[in-house]
């Protein structure tokens, strides 16, 4: 974005929008939403409590909130309308466990440079089927590889950040976050870069080239992560932020002690996960992937790992990672088998199956039965229920709506 890009907004955008705000702020005003905070704080810090429940539609809200449906007309008064719009929702109508607050956040104006090699899409893509031209032809040529960076337009962010403070004066806070990256895990960009078949013969045609490759990358984040931290353009994620594959950041554990006001990976979640690995060994999981992602979660305060990869398997090699505290157990993990790693000593970050809330007829049946199951099998266990990884809801707002509710009967009958 650059300054031609800032729109003047409508006067019937900025009522709209106002309007929207003002209803945000009532919902965050509510005694409900302090209640909230004071569980996830509790949750994140291992103490007995009910399991939380947080509900994700993802692709989802383009379909509770299609297109057609905003009124406001330029291209950011409707980011911003659709944004407010699933706020108003998750306080309104979803009623879990996310805090609703009176923040807006903006993400600042900012140039990344990628990985030096592009990676053609062939087909639709934005959430519909797609294949690519892995460009990484030659495993043992990586002179076409780049450290990632980012440079923030400071005077563009101001800029927007000015429009948004006039226009939510006296409803929301405006702050700006940047937020760099969602996982450090390296693998899907490897696949991007390499090719999914290709990448797992890698390591056993070439295993000399795919540890250059990962050593490259592993060294080229911690390069990419020492540069944030110069540049100060990271954030603390400790609060109403979502950090790892579900959940949130709630937490009186960071900053560290020794935080001076610079935030640094040390003050931070950190997150890693390797699905596209699933169909590799522990043992090579551990030497090819693995032991890459170590040393970038050392930097971090506190630690997330795993997303829709069952973790049954590579448990053992998991639990190295230095304060590791949520720990995500898929729809194919086994919930009882991850129940006794676990324990009270790790989150556990149970993922529903999302495909429940995909079908044309919703049937409560199965949504109850899973989660009755993790339940269960987690009692004991600081738990919580994330549904995400949803690309269709079928156009059906009430069916989000219905699972938290669900969920919430669930823990119910289990508590007695």
């Amino acid at each position: 974005m650059n300054e031609n890009d800032i729109p003047e907004f409508t006067d019937g955008e900025k009522d709209l929008l106002r309007g929207l705000a003002r209803r945000v702020a009532e919902l965050a005003a509510r005694p409900i939403e302090d209640q909230k905070r004071r569980e996830w704080y509790r949750h994140n810090a291992l103490q007995p409590g009910r399991p939380l429940v947080f509900c994700d539609p993802e692709n989802g809200w383009n379909e509770i909130f299609p297109p057609e449906s905003l009124q406001c007309t330029s291209k950011l008064a409707r980011h911003w309308e659709f944004e407010l719009r699933i706020k108003e929702f998750y306080g309104a109508r979803m009623r879990d466990d996310r805090v609703i607050d009176d923040r807006f956040v903006l993400r600042p104006v900012a140039q990344e440079t990628g990985w030096g090699l592009q990676t053609p899409i062939i087909g639709k893509g934005e959430g519909r089927a797609f294949t690519w031209d892995p460009p990484l032809k030659d495993l043992n040529d990586l002179s076409g590889l780049r450290v990632p960076g980012a440079t923030v337009d400071r005077e563009a962010t101001a800029r927007v950040k000015t429009l948004a403070e006039e226009l939510f004066d006296g409803a929301l806070t405006v702050e700006v976050k940047g937020v760099w990256w969602w996982s450090l895990g390296m693998t899907q960009r490897l696949v991007y870069l390499r090719g999914l078949e290709r990448m797992m013969l890698d390591m056993m045609e070439n295993p000399e080239g795919f540890h250059r490759l990962m050593s490259f990358m592993r060294d080229a984040q911690l390069a990419r992560l020492d540069q944030l931290e110069a540049d100060g353009l990271l954030c603390l994620n400790n609060g109403n932020d979502y950090v790892g594959s579900g959940g949130f950041g709630f937490t009186d554990e960071l900053p560290a002690a020794a935080h001076d006001g610079r935030v640094r990976t040390a003050d931070m979640w950190g997150f890693c996960e390797s699905q596209e690995t699933l169909g590799v060994s522990p043992a090579m999981f551990e030497e090819f992937v693995f032991q890459y992602q170590l040393p970038i979660l050392a930097r971090f305060g506190l630690n997330c790992y795993g997303c829709c990869e069952p973790l049954d398997d590579r448990w053992e090699v998991v639990k190295k990672i230095p304060r590791l505290r949520r720990v995500s157990v898929s729809a194919w993990a086994e919930p009882e088998r991850m129940a006794g790693y676990l324990g009270r000593r790790f989150i556990f970050s149970a993922k529903p199956n999302p495909a429940h809330l995909a079908p044309s007829v919703f049937d409560e049946t199965p949504v109850r039965r899973d989660l009755r199951r993790i339940v269960e099998a987690a009692r004991g266990c600081p738990l919580e229920l994330i549904m995400k990884d949803n690309h269709t809801v079928a156009k059906d707002p009430e069916r989000v709506c219905r699972w938290v509710e669900i969920a919430r009967e669930e823990i119910d009958r289990a508590a007695g």
